[in-house]
């Protein structure tokens, strides 16, 4: 998920220089976070889309000798297929935390020889502690990026509607079918993934968000197909656009890409107004974890890139493009004090208590959610 995760998001309009340059210094040298790789000079990656700093890329090449080719993916949904069909290709992937879970049941990824990762000792020890709960000894993955997923909103229109944005503070205004009416004309997108929204949905009822009972999760499909009429679509990538151009004025979304569409507004100078809200009910809190699958062709270049993006510098410079929050503490002493001091990015302490976390989804839950899904973005 992006747990994405992913309040936390994106901001200067500077664009940091990635892989290690920052906006104001050059890319590490490989003795300072990527080793070269003997060998095979390629490494395989499939990312989030929107989730790297532009020459991040380019700089890991210039430091290693090694080549990489990107490709991006908007759910987890759509990775999990890749990998659990096998051969995907990759030999560096990004799931989140929950859905890591299962594929790690399934077997899917490689053990982490963690020697050939020196920058492992960046990472918060705090945060490695709650991953651990998902992947016992973190054994299989590290952490890129953390986040929320909540509410994108297009500020002067939803004044317009409801006379001021104290709307926003609360799931009220997408799951109150009245409300979400209103916004029905000006376009209203959700992220295209049920192990997200019915989550979300159930902490709204006050039940457990994570609850495997079919008919407790059957009061979240009730819940959704209330609503269904007023939803323009469905996508888990292009609401960053749309909301910057000011073609949707409500997405239920991750905070990073809400932000990154803010940012993309104000630099078009176009009038579009764009904010971002963790609503009070509560909202998720998702992790997204670097992992090298089983099958991977490139290892040594695998290890050799997420080591090089667990460089804090490296780190900080992806998150001044992005605006989400990444797990190294060092990286957050070299950001742009605008992102770290956004309380939708990093939320203060009153509002991190009532994030949730995302359980691993049993097989016939999984296969509740997508039947759930199914019928509701098919009968409208």
């Amino acid at each position: 998920m992006k747990l994405r995760m992913l309040g936390v998001m994106l901001t200067t309009a500077t664009l940091a220089a990635c892989g290690g340059g920052g906006k104001d210094g050059a890319a590490p040298a490989a003795g300072e976070g990527a080793a070269p790789a003997a060998g095979s000079k390629t490494v395989n990656v499939y990312n989030w889309s929107d989730y790297i700093a532009e020459d991040t890329n380019a700089n890991f090449e210039k430091a290693t000798g090694v080549t990489v080719t990107y490709d991006v993916f908007d759910s987890n949904e759509v990775l999990e297929a890749k990998l659990l069909a096998g051969s995907s290709g990759y030999d560096v992937v990004v799931p989140t935390l929950n859905f890591l879970g299962r594929q790690i049941q399934a077997g899917v990824f490689l053990p982490l020889d963690k020697a050939k990762i020196p920058n492992l000792a960046n990472l918060d020890p705090e945060m490695m502690k709650r991953i651990e709960k998902q992947d016992p000894g973190n054994k299989y993955a590290v952490p890129y990026m953390w986040g929320t997923t909540g509410i994108g909103y297009n500020v002067d229109k939803i004044k317009a509607i409801f006379g001021n944005t104290d709307v926003t503070n609360s799931w009220d205004l997408v799951f109150k079918p009245e409300n979400l009416a209103k916004l029905k004309d000006c376009g209203v997108t959700f992220l295209d993934t049920p192990s997200e929204i019915v989550p979300i949905a159930l902490n709204y009822l006050g039940e457990d968000p994570n609850s495997t009972d079919p008919k407790v999760i059957d009061k979240a499909a009730a819940l959704l197909k209330t609503i269904r009429p007023s939803i323009s679509q469905f996508h888990s990538s292009s609401y960053i656009d749309a909301m910057a151009n000011g073609d949707t004025c409500l997405v239920v979304g991750w905070s990073g890409d809400v932000i990154q569409a803010r940012d993309r507004a104000e630099e078009a100078g176009n009038g579009v107004k764009i904010a971002y809200s963790i609503p009070k009910e509560g909202a998720p809190l998702w992790f997204d974890m670097l992992s090298i699958p089983k099958d991977a062709k490139n290892v040594d270049n695998a290890y050799a890139y997420i080591n090089y993006l667990l460089d804090p510098q490296v780190m900080a410079n992806n998150s001044n493009f992005i605006s989400y929050p990444n797990a190294i503490p060092k990286a957050k002493d070299l950001m742009d004090k605008q992102i770290t001091s956004d309380p939708t990015i990093y939320p203060p302490p009153e509002v991190a208590a009532k994030l949730f976390t995302f359980a691993i989804i049993p097989p016939e839950v999984d296969k509740q959610y997508t039947r759930l899904w199914t019928d509701l973005k098919t009968n409208k």
